[in-house]
C-alpha cells in the first residue's frame, strides 16, 4: 500500500524500525541473554543450538525409566565436577599415561552416569558441532534428573566452558563422609555457600546409596535397630550399598526425617542434625518439603556457576572424556 506525502512514509519506515529495536532489546533483557558478571544466560543456546535443552531432558527421561537409580548418579556426577575446579566437566576426562584423572579417585570411582552425557553429547554434536560444552550437559543432566525424581522444577544459566585440567590430587577437596558439622560448614563457606545452603545441598542424599567403605565407622557409633541394618549391610563387604533413605528414587525430604531418627547413614549426614549449628535447619526441612526444595533449587543454582569458565578460559570438548 502506498503513503502520501513521502515525509509521512519516512516517519512510518523509522518509527516501525525503533520499534523493532526496542522489540529486540526488549526480547534479550527478557530472555536472559545477560546473567550478571558471569557472562552465563539461561538462553544461551536459543540461537546456536535451540535443541539442546529438549536432547538433554529426553535422553534424562528415557535413561531414568530404563533405571531410576541414575538420578542419583548424575545429581552426584554434578556436585564432583562443580567442587573441584568448578562446574566445567573435569570429573569426565580419562586418565592418560601421563596424567592420573579427577575420575580415577577413591572419592570418584563409584561415580555413575557416564553413558547418559555420552549419549547427549553425541546426539547434540550431531546436531550442533561443537557447540554445547560437556559441562552444560552435566549440570543441565543433573537439573533434568531431580524434577524426574520427583524434586523441585529449576533451571539454570548455560554457557559454561570445558576445563583443560583434571588431576586426581585436586579431589582432596571433595567433602569426606566423615566430616562433622564445622568442617563441612568451613569446606563450603570456602566456596561461598552458607550454612543452610551446605544442609539443602546435602539433602540431595534423598536420592541412591553409600557404600559401607564410607560408613562402617558408623557402626560403633549408633546404637539402635539402625545400627543392625548397618552391620547386616557390611556383612556382604565394603562395595555394599546402603540407601541413605527409605526412598532411595524419589526426590523428597526423608532424608531429614531420617537424621531426626538417628538414622543417617554417613557421619557427614547424622552431623546436620547432632550439631546445635545445623540443627535447625534439618528440622524446618523435615517437617516442611516445600521449603527444603526451594532452597536446594536456589542452592543447586548457585552451585551450577561456581568457577564457570568463558572465553579463552576453556573450551568446547568434542569428546567428553578427553581435552580437545
Amino acid at each position: 500500500m502506498l503513503c502520501k506525502p513521502p515525509l509521512k512514509c519516512l516517519k512510518i519506515v523509522i518509527m516501525a524500525n525503533l520499534l523493532t529495536m526496542f522489540f529486540v532489546m526488549e526480547m534479550i533483557v527478557v530472555s536472559g541473554f545477560s546473567f550478571g558478571a558471569s557472562g552465563l544466560s539461561m538462553n544461551y543456546y536459543l540461537l546456536s543450538c535451540p535443541i539442546a535443552e529438549p536432547v538433554v531432558k529426553n535422553t534424562v527421561n528415557t535413561a531414568l525409566q530404563d533405571d531410576p537409580t541414575l538420578a542419583a548418579g548424575l545429581v552426584r556426577m554434578h556436585f564432583h565436577d562443580c567442587f573441584i575446579e568448578g562446574c566445567d566437566g573435569s570429573v569426565l576426562i580419562d586418565s592418560t599415561k601421563d596424567n592420573t584423572a579427577e575420575k580415577d579417585s577413591p572419592a570418584n570411582l563409584s561415580l555413575r552416569g557416564y553413558e547418559v552425557i555420552d549419549d547427549i553429547k553425541e546426539e547434540l554434536e550431531k546436531q550442533c558441532p561443537g557447540v554445547v560444552s560437556c559441562a552444560d550437559i552435566v549440570a543441565m543432566a543433573a537439573r533434568d534428573a531431580v524434577f524426574f525424581a520427583g524434586g523441585p522444577v529449576y533451571d539454570i544459566p548455560k554457557g559454561r566452558k570445558d576445563g583443560t585440567r583434571s588431576k586426581i590430587e585436586d579431589t582432596i577437596n571433595l567433602p569426606a563422609p566423615i566430616f562433622n558439622a564445622s568442617e563441612l560448614i568451613k569446606m563450603f563457606g570456602q566456596r561461598g555457600f552458607s550454612t543452610r545452603d551446605m544442609v539443602a545441598l546435602s539433602g540431595a542424599h534423598t536420592l541412591g546409596v553409600a557404600r559401607c567403605s564410607s560408613f562402617k565407622n558408623r557402626l560403633t557409633q549408633v546404637d539402635s535397630e539402625f545400627a543392625k541394618t548397618l552391620s547386616k549391610t557390611c556383612s556382604a563387604g565394603d562395595t555394599a550399598e546402603q540407601p541413605f533413605d527409605s526412598t532411595r528414587s524419589d526426590f523428597d525430604n526423608q532424608y531429614f526425617n531420617a537424621l531426626v531418627s538417628n538414622n543417617g547413614v554417613l557421619t557427614s549426614d547424622q552431623t546436620l542434625y547432632n550439631s546445635p549449628q545445623t540443627r535447625n535447619i534439618v528440622n524446618a526441612y523435615a517437617m516442611n518439603q516445600a521449603l527444603f526444595f526451594l532452597d536446594f533449587q536456589q542452592a543447586m543454582v548457585k552451585m551450577s556457576m561456581l568457577d564457570a569458565k568463558q572465553g579463552s578460559k576453556g573450551e568446547v570438548r568434542k569428546n567428553c572424556h578427553q581435552i580437545n
